[in-house]
């Protein structure tokens, strides 16, 4: 579902062609266009309207019909022979057994049904790059090495690389890992070097960027999508293992290797910035270097052709902010990096997803934000917003220490000083609610009398828990008084101690 209402951004918002569009989405235009048309239809145009979850555009684009009979299978052979003739195409044959069997396939699901059983080879196509069109980018490669200056440890960084494919106005710098966090710094600062944003950015199929690689439907990773949407481009991955796809950048990445790593192959660097500073005077020799066959260069090129064309950046910039999948548990809380963050309890065992940047946290519930918080980075703590609670949990939550007290009071003096005691030893006085609601209840099992005496007995050795107060009754040691004072034993004397005197 969220490709409908990216089809309709790309469209109404961006005014791409449906070329672009299907490029972007790996959507035939004729979906793209059926998508368009029902939209029309239904009266809907961008932004869509406040509360529309994925869900509703689904049911309004796409009403539940009945079902409809099966259809019958296609003679391929026939239309293998057919396409064979003068001037035939495999429009004309869909009409006419459209025109046979009214409720037989639409016209892009009979061209599928056709190629695969023709098994066609691909055919590799020289493209021709339109000014401010495509950004290709990608990673090298090779390493280059780096030194901890208190270690001496060495680590390797990778070369990120970017090609404008109009100019091969190129942009290098190099990161410490090739992660989610590396990949959309460095497409952001390409960008901020380029000072303007293409249509379009083609990365590798890889795993930091999309979600589940795919030959034809690769899921964008959330968070690069958010930034395709924040900067305007559409992001257009490559097929897994076709790299002429990005001939551009595959071309670049082979010339950066060539102009940067092998000039900075003896020199010893001791952080990623001094290598960047490196990397930054070679890649202005790099773009301004004349071309071999060409006029000009690459900077050029890019300041002639490009540069005028590119849409401008965004007046913020993207803060980093990272997607997680969760299932809301029972007590109505999600996990994020260690903390526990508050939903409302409706939303018990439902699959939200979590936006998290180092700020802020956002949970959604279908592209509907339901709660926001405070980034916190204690591990094993809980940010509750009182609103979440059901009922039941908020009248809990109005009992008080003193009240707790004061209930333990009613099973017997030293029981009430015990819970006094746990209450002052922790931090927080509602983490001692439960240890003191246990001791109360263990006078069910048995008796307020033993409680109050393994408590007295867990005073006086300086032991106030509530496992060892249980353990206690279960072994019947608070029956066996405890000596108000223990006795000490006299010092030993002989020849072969020493004594203290002797180690001063």
């Amino acid at each position: 579902m969220r490709k409908l209402s990216e089809v309709l951004r790309l469209r109404l918002e961006k005014k791409l062609s449906l070329r672009q569009i299907s490029q972007s989405c790996d959507l035939a235009r004729s979906t793209i266009a059926d998508y368009l048309g029902r939209a029309r239809v239904a009266g809907l145009g961008w932004p869509l309207p406040e509360g529309m979850d994925e869900d509703r555009l689904g049911s309004l684009l796409f009403p539940v019909r009945p079902a409809s009979m099966p259809r019958s299978a296609m003679d391929m052979a026939y239309i293998h022979g057919e396409l064979k003739r003068p001037h035939m195409t495999l429009q004309i044959l869909w009409e006419e057994y459209r025109g046979r069997e009214p409720d037989g396939y639409g016209y892009s699901q009979y061209c599928n049904l056709y190629q695969g059983w023709l098994g066609k080879q691909a055919i590799s196509l020289r493209q021709a790059h339109r000014a401010g069109d495509k950004l290709f980018i990608d990673f090298a490669g090779d390493t280059i090495g780096f030194y901890d200056q208190r270690t001496g440890e060495m680590s390797r960084g990778h070369l990120f690389v970017a090609v404008l494919g109009c100019s091969n106005y190129t942009y290098a710098e190099v990161t410490a890992t090739e992660k989610l966090e590396d990949w959309i710094g460095a497409i952001i600062r390409a960008l901020e070097f380029f000072e303007g944003v293409p249509n379009i950015v083609v990365p590798d199929n890889t795993r930091s960027l999309v979600s589940s690689p795919c030959r034809y439907d690769p899921d964008i990773n959330l968070t690069f999508h958010e930034v395709a949407e924040r900067y305007g481009f559409a992001a257009l991955p490559t097929r897994p293992g076709k790299p002429r796809d990005k001939a551009k950048v595959e071309a670049g990445v082979l010339v950066a290797e060539r102009w940067i790593l092998a000039r900075l192959r003896d020199l010893r660097f001791f952080s990623l910035g001094e290598i960047n500073e490196a990397v930054s005077e070679l890649l202005k020799r790099l773009n301004e270097h004349p071309f071999k066959k060409l006029p000009g260069c690459r900077k050029a090129q890019f300041e002639t052709l490009e540069k005028p064309v590119l849409k401008a950046l965004p007046e913020r910039a993207y803060e980093m902010a990272w997607w997680k999948k969760a299932v809301v548990n029972i007590d109505y809380h999600v996990e994020v990096d260690g903390h526990y963050y508050s939903v409302p309890y409706t939303l018990i065992r439902q699959e939200v997803m979590a936006r998290y940047t180092k700020s802020g946290v956002e949970i959604f519930h279908k592209s509907r934000r339901v709660a926001a918080h405070m980034r916190s980075y204690q591990k094993g703590y809980h940010t509750t917003i009182p609103e979440h609670r059901p009922p039941a949990h908020a009248r809990y939550l109005e009992w008080t220490p003193e009240r707790i007290i004061s209930w333990a009071g009613t099973v017997g003096p030293n029981c009430g000083e015990a819970a006094k005691r746990l209450m002052a030893e922790r931090k927080i006085p509602e983490h001692a609610f439960r240890p003191c609601v246990g001791l109360i209840r263990l006078g069910k099992r048995y008796g307020n009398e033993r409680v109050d005496r393994a408590c007295s007995r867990a005073l006086k050795m300086n032991i106030v828990a509530y496992r060892h107060i249980e353990s206690m009754l279960k072994t019947g040691r608070d029956q066996i008084p405890v000596p108000d004072e223990i006795p000490v034993r006299p010092a030993v004397a002989h020849d072969n101690l020493r004594g203290a005197g002797y180690y001063q």
